[in-house]
Order: structure tokens, then C-alpha cells, then sequence
């Protein structure tokens, strides 16, 4: 989650499951409750930048999104997020370290 002027992010925890039918209800269920204005969704390209099976769900995970709220919903590479989260350490999960550089980072292109 970005702060109000889009310049840091802050680790939440994941949503566990989210293709799940409960998990699918906690993730629609955040998005409301933290009022955001765009979900940007980590695609996991491999290194070389070619899509690979797990690229191939997360950008149908992301279309299922898009279309089951009004928020918008991008897809950005998240290649070397999980290490740069690693290296920086802190409390929160590795996977929800990853997630705010992953935010930080389209922040600082956007």
C-alpha cells in the first residue's frame, strides 16, 4: 500500500490463497475496505523476460480481477523484488517486503 502522496510503500500482509473462494472473498473484501485506486498485480516473467506457465495465471488471475471490481488492476515485472526485499530486510513477511519494492518501484516509473 502506497502512502496518501504515491511516494513509499508499506508491506501488508498477503492475502492467502487468492484464487480460493475465501481468499478471492479477503482479497475484493481489502480492496474495498482500503479504498485503492489501482492494484498493481507482480508478473513473473523469468529472466530472460519470456512469459512461462505461471505468467500465463497470473495475467488470467489479473484479468479475473479487473473485471470483478471497479478498481484498476497492471500487471509489472516483479523479477528481483523477493532478493531486493532480502537484502533490505525488516519484520513483515519476505513475500510482503517483496511486494512493497515491487509498489516502490512502478511508483518511481509511474
Amino acid at each position: 500500500m502506497s502512502d496518501p502522496t504515491g511516494t513509499l510503500a508499506t508491506p501488508l500482509e498477503p492475502v492467502l490463497r487468492p484464487a480460493s473462494k475465501k481468499g478471492w472473498a479477503a482479497l475484493k473484501a481489502r480492496i474495498a475496505a482500503l479504498e485503492v485506486e489501482r492494484v498493481v498485480v507482480g508478473l513473473p516473467v523469468s529472466l530472460s523476460g519470456a512469459d512461462s506457465a505461471q505468467t500465463v495465471e497470473v495475467r488470467e488471475f489479473a484479468a479475473r480481477l479487473a473485471r470483478a471490481q471497479p478498481v484498476p488492476v497492471e500487471l509489472y515485472d516483479e523479477r528481483f523484488t523477493t532478493s531486493l526485499a532480502h537484502q533490505a530486510g525488516g519484520r513483515s513477511s519476505l513475500d510482503s517486503r517483496a511486494a512493497a519494492v515491487l509498489l516502490e518501484e512502478w511508483l518511481a516509473k509511474a
